[in-house]
Protein backbone atom coordinates (compact mmCIF):
# COMPACT_ATOMS: atom_id res chain seq x y z
CA UNK A 1 0.00 0.00 0.00
CA UNK A 2 1.47 3.25 -0.98
CA UNK A 3 1.86 6.34 0.70
CA UNK A 4 -0.24 8.20 -1.13
CA UNK A 5 -3.76 5.48 -0.20
CA UNK A 6 -3.03 6.58 3.48
CA UNK A 7 -2.86 10.65 2.78
CA UNK A 8 -5.88 11.08 0.34
CA UNK A 9 -8.65 12.36 1.45
CA UNK A 10 -11.06 9.16 1.70
CA UNK A 11 -9.13 7.62 4.37
CA UNK A 12 -8.97 3.42 4.80
CA UNK A 13 -11.83 1.56 5.91
CA UNK A 14 -11.80 -0.90 8.55
CA UNK A 15 -14.56 -3.46 9.11
CA UNK A 16 -14.62 -4.57 12.46
CA UNK A 17 -16.56 -8.08 13.19
CA UNK A 18 -17.86 -8.40 16.65
CA UNK A 19 -19.24 -5.47 18.98
CA UNK A 20 -18.58 -6.13 22.16
CA UNK A 21 -15.13 -5.09 24.20
CA UNK A 22 -12.48 -5.99 21.97
CA UNK A 23 -14.59 -4.77 18.69
CA UNK A 24 -15.73 -1.28 20.58
CA UNK A 25 -11.33 -0.95 21.30
CA UNK A 26 -10.92 -1.35 17.77
CA UNK A 27 -13.07 0.75 16.22
CA UNK A 28 -12.90 3.67 18.47
CA UNK A 29 -9.09 3.53 18.34
CA UNK A 30 -9.11 3.23 14.78
CA UNK A 31 -11.19 5.82 14.16
CA UNK A 32 -9.16 8.31 16.25
CA UNK A 33 -6.79 7.70 14.06
CA UNK A 34 -7.75 8.37 11.37
CA UNK A 35 -9.52 5.11 10.23
CA UNK A 36 -13.22 4.84 8.60
CA UNK A 37 -14.59 2.16 10.43
CA UNK A 38 -17.69 0.02 11.12
CA UNK A 39 -18.57 -2.73 13.73
CA UNK A 40 -20.74 -5.61 12.49
CA UNK A 41 -22.18 -7.59 15.34
CA UNK A 42 -24.08 -11.33 14.86
CA UNK A 43 -26.34 -10.49 17.82
CA UNK A 44 -29.71 -8.64 16.47
CA UNK A 45 -30.64 -6.84 19.36
CA UNK A 46 -28.35 -4.77 21.88
CA UNK A 47 -26.00 -7.20 23.67
CA UNK A 48 -26.28 -8.32 27.57
CA UNK A 49 -23.42 -9.15 29.24
CA UNK A 50 -25.64 -10.98 31.95
CA UNK A 51 -24.05 -8.77 34.84
CA UNK A 52 -20.60 -10.37 34.69
CA UNK A 53 -17.69 -8.66 36.78
CA UNK A 54 -14.76 -7.20 35.66
CA UNK A 55 -11.62 -6.45 37.33
CA UNK A 56 -9.42 -3.16 35.74
CA UNK A 57 -5.60 -2.58 36.00
CA UNK A 58 -3.66 0.08 34.93
CA UNK A 59 -3.15 -0.87 30.94
CA UNK A 60 -6.84 -0.88 30.38
CA UNK A 61 -7.33 2.69 32.15
CA UNK A 62 -4.30 3.87 29.69
CA UNK A 63 -6.69 2.67 26.37
CA UNK A 64 -9.55 3.76 27.94
CA UNK A 65 -7.89 7.36 27.34
CA UNK A 66 -7.08 7.08 24.60
CA UNK A 67 -10.55 5.82 23.03
CA UNK A 68 -11.36 8.79 24.35
CA UNK A 69 -13.53 7.70 27.56
CA UNK A 70 -13.64 9.39 31.09
CA UNK A 71 -11.08 6.81 33.01
CA UNK A 72 -11.72 8.97 36.68
CA UNK A 73 -12.40 5.82 38.81
CA UNK A 74 -15.75 7.20 40.04
CA UNK A 75 -16.73 6.77 36.12
CA UNK A 76 -15.63 3.43 35.33
CA UNK A 77 -16.43 1.22 38.27
CA UNK A 78 -16.43 0.64 42.36
CA UNK A 79 -12.94 0.81 44.08
CA UNK A 80 -12.31 -1.54 47.45
CA UNK A 81 -9.58 -1.15 49.18
CA UNK A 82 -8.11 -4.30 49.43
CA UNK A 83 -9.34 -8.52 49.69
CA UNK A 84 -10.36 -10.99 52.07
CA UNK A 85 -10.54 -14.54 52.63
CA UNK A 86 -13.63 -15.83 54.62
CA UNK A 87 -13.73 -19.41 56.31
CA UNK A 88 -16.39 -21.63 56.33
CA UNK A 89 -17.83 -19.76 59.35
CA UNK A 90 -17.64 -17.01 58.06
CA UNK A 91 -14.62 -15.07 60.17
CA UNK A 92 -11.97 -13.01 58.36
CA UNK A 93 -8.92 -15.82 57.81
CA UNK A 94 -6.95 -13.44 56.00
CA UNK A 95 -6.64 -9.53 54.83
CA UNK A 96 -4.53 -8.13 51.92
CA UNK A 97 -4.01 -4.53 50.78
CA UNK A 98 -5.19 -4.07 47.23
CA UNK A 99 -6.51 -0.96 45.91
CA UNK A 100 -8.43 -2.33 42.70
CA UNK A 101 -11.15 -0.58 40.31
CA UNK A 102 -14.30 -2.90 39.96
CA UNK A 103 -16.83 -2.92 37.19
CA UNK A 104 -19.18 -4.66 35.50
CA UNK A 105 -19.64 -6.02 31.46
CA UNK A 106 -22.97 -4.00 31.23
CA UNK A 107 -21.31 -0.48 32.71
CA UNK A 108 -17.74 -0.34 30.72
CA UNK A 109 -19.79 -1.80 27.09
CA UNK A 110 -22.06 1.14 28.03
CA UNK A 111 -19.24 3.72 28.46
CA UNK A 112 -17.40 2.27 25.11
CA UNK A 113 -20.81 2.42 22.49
CA UNK A 114 -21.76 5.86 23.85
CA UNK A 115 -18.26 6.73 22.24
CA UNK A 116 -19.02 5.13 18.79
CA UNK A 117 -21.42 7.05 16.24
CA UNK A 118 -24.41 4.50 16.28
CA UNK A 119 -24.78 4.72 12.41
CA UNK A 120 -21.34 2.81 12.43
CA UNK A 121 -22.72 -0.18 14.76
CA UNK A 122 -24.79 -2.45 12.85
CA UNK A 123 -26.32 -5.40 14.46
CA UNK A 124 -27.84 -8.72 13.22
CA UNK A 125 -25.02 -8.75 10.85
CA UNK A 126 -23.88 -12.90 10.71
CA UNK A 127 -20.25 -13.30 8.95
CA UNK A 128 -20.28 -16.54 6.44
CA UNK A 129 -17.45 -15.49 4.26
CA UNK A 130 -13.78 -13.30 4.34
CA UNK A 131 -12.19 -13.04 1.13
CA UNK A 132 -9.41 -11.44 0.53
CA UNK A 133 -9.27 -9.92 -3.37
CA UNK A 134 -5.76 -8.08 -4.07
CA UNK A 135 -5.99 -4.73 -2.27
CA UNK A 136 -9.61 -4.94 -0.69
CA UNK A 137 -11.08 -7.25 2.07
CA UNK A 138 -14.68 -8.79 1.92
CA UNK A 139 -16.84 -9.75 3.99
CA UNK A 140 -20.26 -11.41 3.57
CA UNK A 141 -23.17 -11.81 5.64
CA UNK A 142 -25.71 -14.25 6.30
CA UNK A 143 -28.58 -11.41 5.34
CA UNK A 144 -26.97 -11.22 1.62
CA UNK A 145 -25.51 -8.07 2.67
CA UNK A 146 -21.32 -7.46 2.04
CA UNK A 147 -19.19 -4.98 3.28
CA UNK A 148 -15.05 -4.16 1.82
CA UNK A 149 -12.65 -2.75 3.50
CA UNK A 150 -8.45 -2.40 3.75
CA UNK A 151 -8.47 -4.41 6.75
CA UNK A 152 -10.97 -7.26 8.64
CA UNK A 153 -10.21 -7.07 12.48
CA UNK A 154 -12.42 -10.38 13.45
CA UNK A 155 -13.11 -9.21 17.11
CA UNK A 156 -15.67 -11.76 17.35
CA UNK A 157 -14.63 -13.78 20.65
CA UNK A 158 -14.10 -17.31 21.51
CA UNK A 159 -16.51 -18.81 18.68
CA UNK A 160 -15.03 -16.91 16.72
CA UNK A 161 -15.98 -16.51 12.72
CA UNK A 162 -13.41 -15.25 11.53
CA UNK A 163 -10.88 -17.53 13.00
CA UNK A 164 -13.23 -20.82 12.18
CA UNK A 165 -13.49 -19.66 9.04
CA UNK A 166 -9.24 -18.93 7.98
CA UNK A 167 -8.26 -21.21 11.02
CA UNK A 168 -10.47 -23.96 11.86
CA UNK A 169 -8.03 -26.19 13.73
CA UNK A 170 -7.79 -23.74 16.18
CA UNK A 171 -10.75 -24.70 18.92
CA UNK A 172 -11.44 -23.74 22.44
CA UNK A 173 -10.58 -26.54 25.34
CA UNK A 174 -12.31 -27.02 28.39
CA UNK A 175 -10.16 -26.75 31.27
CA UNK A 176 -12.03 -29.36 33.88
CA UNK A 177 -14.22 -26.52 35.73
CA UNK A 178 -17.23 -24.43 35.58
CA UNK A 179 -18.06 -21.04 37.08
CA UNK A 180 -21.35 -20.69 38.59
CA UNK A 181 -22.13 -16.36 38.24
CA UNK A 182 -24.49 -14.16 39.33
CA UNK A 183 -25.60 -10.78 40.43
CA UNK A 184 -27.32 -10.32 43.57
CA UNK A 185 -28.90 -6.14 44.72
CA UNK A 186 -26.71 -5.00 47.76
CA UNK A 187 -29.54 -3.76 49.13
CA UNK A 188 -31.15 -7.08 49.31
CA UNK A 189 -28.55 -9.09 51.47
CA UNK A 190 -28.66 -9.02 55.47
CA UNK A 191 -26.60 -6.10 57.20
CA UNK A 192 -24.27 -8.43 58.38
CA UNK A 193 -23.14 -9.25 54.56
CA UNK A 194 -23.46 -5.90 53.24
CA UNK A 195 -20.55 -5.25 56.15
CA UNK A 196 -18.26 -8.06 56.25
CA UNK A 197 -18.54 -8.95 52.17
CA UNK A 198 -19.35 -5.67 49.71
CA UNK A 199 -16.78 -3.02 50.59
CA UNK A 200 -14.02 -6.05 49.59
CA UNK A 201 -12.72 -8.24 46.75
CA UNK A 202 -13.90 -11.14 48.86
CA UNK A 203 -12.63 -15.38 48.74
CA UNK A 204 -14.42 -18.30 50.24
CA UNK A 205 -11.89 -21.49 49.33
CA UNK A 206 -13.99 -25.09 50.09
CA UNK A 207 -11.01 -27.40 49.61
CA UNK A 208 -10.64 -28.10 45.53
CA UNK A 209 -12.68 -24.98 44.74
CA UNK A 210 -12.88 -20.87 45.05
CA UNK A 211 -15.60 -18.78 45.29
CA UNK A 212 -14.94 -14.79 44.88
CA UNK A 213 -17.09 -11.68 44.50
CA UNK A 214 -16.88 -8.13 44.88
CA UNK A 215 -19.03 -4.55 44.35
CA UNK A 216 -20.10 -3.62 40.97
CA UNK A 217 -22.33 -0.25 39.81
CA UNK A 218 -26.06 -0.90 40.47
CA UNK A 219 -28.79 -2.05 37.85
CA UNK A 220 -28.98 1.36 36.20
CA UNK A 221 -25.28 1.67 36.90
CA UNK A 222 -25.49 3.38 40.57
CA UNK A 223 -22.30 3.76 42.65
CA UNK A 224 -23.29 4.51 45.82
CA UNK A 225 -22.97 2.46 48.92
CA UNK A 226 -26.61 0.19 49.36
CA UNK A 227 -27.24 0.61 45.47
CA UNK A 228 -24.64 -1.43 43.85
CA UNK A 229 -24.67 -4.96 43.07
CA UNK A 230 -22.44 -7.79 44.12
CA UNK A 231 -20.82 -10.10 41.62
CA UNK A 232 -20.05 -13.55 42.13
CA UNK A 233 -17.78 -16.24 40.60
CA UNK A 234 -18.16 -19.66 41.82
CA UNK A 235 -15.26 -21.86 40.50
CA UNK A 236 -15.93 -25.82 40.67
CA UNK A 237 -14.79 -28.88 39.13
CA UNK A 238 -16.48 -30.93 36.37
CA UNK A 239 -15.68 -33.80 34.37
CA UNK A 240 -16.23 -33.31 31.05
CA UNK A 241 -18.35 -36.90 30.68
CA UNK A 242 -20.54 -36.68 33.69
CA UNK A 243 -20.39 -33.37 35.53
CA UNK A 244 -20.60 -30.97 32.99
CA UNK A 245 -22.63 -32.99 30.67
CA UNK A 246 -25.22 -32.84 33.12
CA UNK A 247 -24.95 -29.19 34.13
CA UNK A 248 -25.20 -28.26 30.20
CA UNK A 249 -28.63 -30.78 29.51
CA UNK A 250 -31.33 -27.92 29.51
CA UNK A 251 -35.22 -28.31 30.71
CA UNK A 252 -36.01 -30.31 27.61
CA UNK A 253 -33.40 -32.52 28.18
CA UNK A 254 -31.04 -31.45 25.39
CA UNK A 255 -27.67 -31.34 25.72
CA UNK A 256 -26.21 -28.05 25.28
CA UNK A 257 -22.56 -27.70 23.98
CA UNK A 258 -20.20 -25.24 25.75
CA UNK A 259 -22.57 -23.10 27.40
CA UNK A 260 -26.35 -22.94 28.23
CA UNK A 261 -29.04 -19.77 28.24
CA UNK A 262 -29.41 -19.44 31.85
CA UNK A 263 -32.87 -19.64 31.55
CA UNK A 264 -32.58 -22.94 30.18
CA UNK A 265 -30.63 -24.41 32.92
CA UNK A 266 -32.98 -27.18 34.92
CA UNK A 267 -34.13 -25.90 38.32
CA UNK A 268 -32.96 -29.18 40.10
CA UNK A 269 -29.18 -27.83 39.26
CA UNK A 270 -29.89 -24.67 40.39
CA UNK A 271 -31.71 -26.18 43.59
CA UNK A 272 -28.27 -28.91 44.11
CA UNK A 273 -25.70 -25.48 43.34
CA UNK A 274 -27.93 -23.49 46.47
CA UNK A 275 -27.84 -26.56 48.72
CA UNK A 276 -23.64 -26.78 48.27
CA UNK A 277 -23.25 -23.21 48.47
CA UNK A 278 -25.24 -23.45 52.47
CA UNK A 279 -22.82 -27.05 53.03
CA UNK A 280 -19.37 -25.78 51.70
CA UNK A 281 -19.35 -21.59 51.67
CA UNK A 282 -18.89 -19.02 54.38
CA UNK A 283 -22.54 -17.86 54.78
CA UNK A 284 -21.93 -14.67 54.00
CA UNK A 285 -21.68 -16.02 50.59
CA UNK A 286 -23.97 -18.77 50.72
CA UNK A 287 -26.54 -15.84 51.41
CA UNK A 288 -25.43 -14.43 48.02
CA UNK A 289 -26.60 -17.44 46.33
CA UNK A 290 -29.47 -17.51 47.77
CA UNK A 291 -30.78 -14.52 46.77
CA UNK A 292 -29.61 -14.87 43.03
CA UNK A 293 -32.50 -15.08 41.23
CA UNK A 294 -31.04 -16.26 37.59
CA UNK A 295 -27.53 -17.99 38.31
CA UNK A 296 -25.36 -18.48 34.92
CA UNK A 297 -23.04 -21.12 34.14
CA UNK A 298 -19.72 -20.68 32.82
CA UNK A 299 -17.53 -23.46 31.46
CA UNK A 300 -14.11 -22.65 31.61
CA UNK A 301 -12.01 -23.13 28.20
CA UNK A 302 -8.45 -22.25 27.29
CA UNK A 303 -7.95 -20.93 23.58
CA UNK A 304 -4.36 -20.00 21.64
CA UNK A 305 -3.98 -19.08 18.31
CA UNK A 306 -0.76 -19.74 16.86
CA UNK A 307 -1.56 -16.43 14.61
CA UNK A 308 -3.05 -13.69 14.88
CA UNK A 309 -2.84 -12.72 11.50
CA UNK A 310 -4.96 -15.04 8.70
CA UNK A 311 -4.28 -12.85 5.66
CA UNK A 312 -2.55 -9.92 4.18
CA UNK A 313 -5.37 -8.12 5.42
CA UNK A 314 -7.08 -10.03 8.40
CA UNK A 315 -6.29 -10.38 11.92
CA UNK A 316 -7.72 -11.59 14.82
CA UNK A 317 -7.60 -10.40 18.85
CA UNK A 318 -9.10 -10.09 22.01
CA UNK A 319 -11.19 -13.96 23.04
CA UNK A 320 -10.51 -14.46 18.92
CA UNK A 321 -7.25 -15.26 18.98
CA UNK A 322 -6.80 -16.23 23.32
CA UNK A 323 -8.75 -16.93 26.17
CA UNK A 324 -7.37 -17.61 29.84
CA UNK A 325 -9.19 -18.73 32.64
CA UNK A 326 -10.56 -15.87 34.43
CA UNK A 327 -8.03 -15.99 37.26
CA UNK A 328 -5.73 -13.58 35.53
CA UNK A 329 -8.63 -11.07 35.32
CA UNK A 330 -6.78 -9.98 32.24
CA UNK A 331 -9.77 -10.83 29.39
CA UNK A 332 -10.87 -6.65 28.76
CA UNK A 333 -7.38 -5.32 29.44
CA UNK A 334 -5.84 -8.12 26.53
CA UNK A 335 -8.73 -7.10 24.40
CA UNK A 336 -8.15 -3.58 24.58
CA UNK A 337 -4.42 -3.91 24.48
CA UNK A 338 -4.80 -5.43 21.50
CA UNK A 339 -6.36 -3.30 19.92
CA UNK A 340 -3.55 -0.45 20.91
CA UNK A 341 -1.07 -2.62 19.72
CA UNK A 342 -2.61 -2.88 16.39
CA UNK A 343 -2.69 0.66 15.57
CA UNK A 344 0.42 1.70 17.27
CA UNK A 345 1.87 -1.04 14.45
CA UNK A 346 -0.40 0.85 11.87
CA UNK A 347 0.92 4.24 12.56
CA UNK A 348 4.60 3.05 12.82
CA UNK A 349 4.28 1.56 9.23
CA UNK A 350 2.04 3.44 7.47
CA UNK A 351 3.04 2.27 4.12
CA UNK A 352 3.59 -1.26 4.49
CA UNK A 353 0.48 -3.07 5.64
CA UNK A 354 1.61 -6.46 6.18
CA UNK A 355 4.38 -5.45 8.11
CA UNK A 356 2.33 -3.24 10.60
CA UNK A 357 0.49 -6.99 10.68
CA UNK A 358 3.55 -8.97 11.37
CA UNK A 359 4.60 -6.18 13.67
CA UNK A 360 1.27 -6.28 15.79
CA UNK A 361 1.62 -10.11 15.86
CA UNK A 362 4.93 -10.36 17.10
CA UNK A 363 4.23 -8.24 19.84
CA UNK A 364 0.91 -9.91 21.53
CA UNK A 365 1.36 -13.65 20.28
CA UNK A 366 4.13 -13.79 22.72
CA UNK A 367 1.63 -12.21 25.92
CA UNK A 368 -1.33 -14.09 25.17
CA UNK A 369 0.22 -17.21 25.41
CA UNK A 370 1.72 -15.61 28.58
CA UNK A 371 -1.68 -15.10 30.01
CA UNK A 372 -3.02 -18.26 28.95
CA UNK A 373 -0.11 -20.20 30.81
CA UNK A 374 -0.80 -18.25 34.23
CA UNK A 375 -4.36 -18.59 33.91
CA UNK A 376 -3.57 -22.28 34.02
CA UNK A 377 -1.38 -22.07 36.84
CA UNK A 378 -3.88 -20.53 38.40
CA UNK A 379 -6.63 -22.79 38.25
CA UNK A 380 -4.89 -26.20 38.09
CA UNK A 381 -6.23 -26.96 41.64
CA UNK A 382 -9.90 -26.95 40.64
CA UNK A 383 -9.70 -28.96 37.73
CA UNK A 384 -11.36 -32.16 37.89
CA UNK A 385 -8.45 -33.95 36.64
CA UNK A 386 -5.01 -33.18 37.35
CA UNK A 387 -2.97 -35.49 34.70
CA UNK A 388 0.19 -33.92 34.66
CA UNK A 389 3.39 -33.22 37.15
CA UNK A 390 3.34 -28.88 36.14
CA UNK A 391 -0.41 -29.25 37.05
CA UNK A 392 -0.02 -31.07 40.24
CA UNK A 393 3.10 -29.01 41.52
CA UNK A 394 0.66 -25.41 40.44
CA UNK A 395 -1.84 -26.66 42.34
CA UNK A 396 0.22 -26.74 45.26
CA UNK A 397 1.63 -23.91 45.05
CA UNK A 398 -1.31 -21.59 44.00
CA UNK A 399 -4.45 -22.72 46.42
CA UNK A 400 -3.50 -21.32 50.03
CA UNK A 401 -5.37 -18.18 51.23
CA UNK A 402 -2.63 -16.08 50.87
CA UNK A 403 -1.89 -17.02 47.54
CA UNK A 404 -4.90 -16.60 46.33
CA UNK A 405 -5.51 -13.08 47.92
CA UNK A 406 -1.97 -12.52 46.49
CA UNK A 407 -1.88 -13.71 42.81
CA UNK A 408 -5.81 -13.63 41.95
CA UNK A 409 -6.71 -11.10 39.04
CA UNK A 410 -3.58 -9.05 39.27
CA UNK A 411 -1.07 -8.80 36.49
CA UNK A 412 1.98 -9.93 37.72
CA UNK A 413 3.48 -13.25 37.01
CA UNK A 414 2.70 -12.66 33.25
CA UNK A 415 6.31 -12.84 31.90
CA UNK A 416 6.21 -13.44 27.82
Amino acid sequence: MSDDRWKRAVPPKALVIGGSMAGLFAALLLRREGWDVDVYERIGAELAGRGAGIVTHSELFDVLGRAGIDTAAAAVGVVVPGRCVLDRSGQIAGKLGLRQVLTSWGHLYGLLKAALPPQHYHHGKNLEDVTELGDRVVARFSDGTEASGDLLVGADGIFSSVRTQLAANVQPKYAGYVAWRGLVNERDLSARTRAELCDWFAFSLPPGEQMLGYPVAGANEEMDVGERRFNFVWYRPADADHGLADLLTDIDGVRQPLSIPPTRIRSDVIAAMRQDAERLLAPQFAEVVHLTSQPFIQAILDLETPRMVLGSRTVILGDAAFVARPHVGMGVTKAAADAAALVDALRALPADLPAALATFESSRLPFGAAVVRRARHLGAYMQAQIATAEERTMAERHRSPEAVMAETAVATGIAA
